[in-house]
């Protein structure tokens, strides 16, 4: 009998164009299964017979139904039953069925570039994308909601509104562009001129962003102050304060038009981490916003800086 492996091998040698795909081996509930097991509860779902999925992936029919009473014995559930004069999946059969879908479309090459991170940053990223020359897709959320994403290999970039996250957690980041923050007071709310007059004042805070640049000054120089709320967006806390007689908070001057009093004290980068990089246009998209990209970034209120990296 030819070895299988030799003939794959060759098979593989001899194709000039060779398209690596991974396959998807999963643990579930502390029980491993191969991408055979998978493939098997895939064609099942569309044939509902044993008897085609069998030829359907070259195996007698005796190994697939090996293969998925062993995995029925190891879960202890069924995973297949006999409708009519047929096969379907269970409940259970079709929940496996779902998890290696969502795996599998992690790994599946596409056209778009992934990029989620802060409102900032990601607003950006929106408001030029359609003269960038790439193809792209932006989500908008808080830092740390979209470093758990990426952390699951979902995005192929991570951007930052602030650097803290990427050196709390030792990440490689590339900054793009400079900002900081301004002092925005309710409709009827007293004159500041000095940072003495931010006595006693309550705050809107911002979860992610780098009001902890404000915060840290603040208190620095012996300012009393309390932080009230703490909201996902600044765009939360902007209603929040116009809406409001006696609430305050600091935000992004690239946004918001507001009392630069602690302009110095703010300044910050706003950065991206490339997550994936199996993939040029990662590489690429990141160098023009560095080069090309940086008149885009300085007209849509942003401080343009010269390219450096963290490493």
């Amino acid at each position: 009998m030819p070895n299988r492996e030799n003939q794959n091998q060759d098979d593989f040698n001899n194709n000039e164009k060779n398209i690596i795909r991974p396959e998807i081996g999963i643990e579930i509930d502390g029980i491993s299964f191969n991408y055979k097991f998978f493939e098997t509860l895939e064609s099942l779902s569309k044939t509902y017979s044993q008897r085609k999925t069998a030829k359907e992936l070259k195996v007698s029919h005796s190994v697939l139904n090996r293969r998925i009473k062993n995995a029925e014995d190891k879960l202890g559930e069924k995973l297949v039953i006999t409708v009519g004069s047929g096969s379907e999946l269970s409940e259970k059969g079709y929940e496996l069925l779902d998890i290696y879908y969502k795996y599998k479309n992690r790994l599946e090459d596409r056209e778009e570039i992934i990029i989620a991170g802060g409102h900032i940053i990601t607003g950006l990223l929106q408001a030029i994308s359609y003269d960038l020359p790439f193809k792209t897709l932006i989500y908008s959320s808080d830092d740390e909601s979209a470093y758990e994403l990426a952390k699951q290999d979902l995005v192929d970039i991570l951007a930052l509104d602030d650097p803290l996250l990427a050196f709390e957690n030792d990440l490689n980041f590339t900054a793009i562009a400079y900002d900081h923050l301004v002092l925005i007071s309710p409709n009827h709310g007293k004159t500041i001129e000095k940072i003495s007059d931010l006595e006693g004042l309550k705050f809107i805070g911002v979860k992610g962003s780098a009001q902890r640049l404000a915060w840290s000054t603040l208190r620095q120089e012996n300012i009393n102050f309390t932080i009230e709320r703490e909201v996902k967006s600044q765009f939360d806390a902007f209603k929040i304060v116009r809406n409001s007689d006696e609430y305050y908070t600091f935000l992004n001057a690239s946004y918001f038009n507001g009392n630069e009093i602690l302009k110095n004290e703010t300044r910050h980068v706003i950065s991206l981490v490339q997550i994936n990089d199996t993939k040029d246009d990662i590489y690429n998209l990141i160098e023009y916003l560095l080069f090309d990209g940086q008149t885009k970034i300085g007209e849509q209120g942003f401080i343009p800086m010269k390219p450096w990296k963290t490493r």
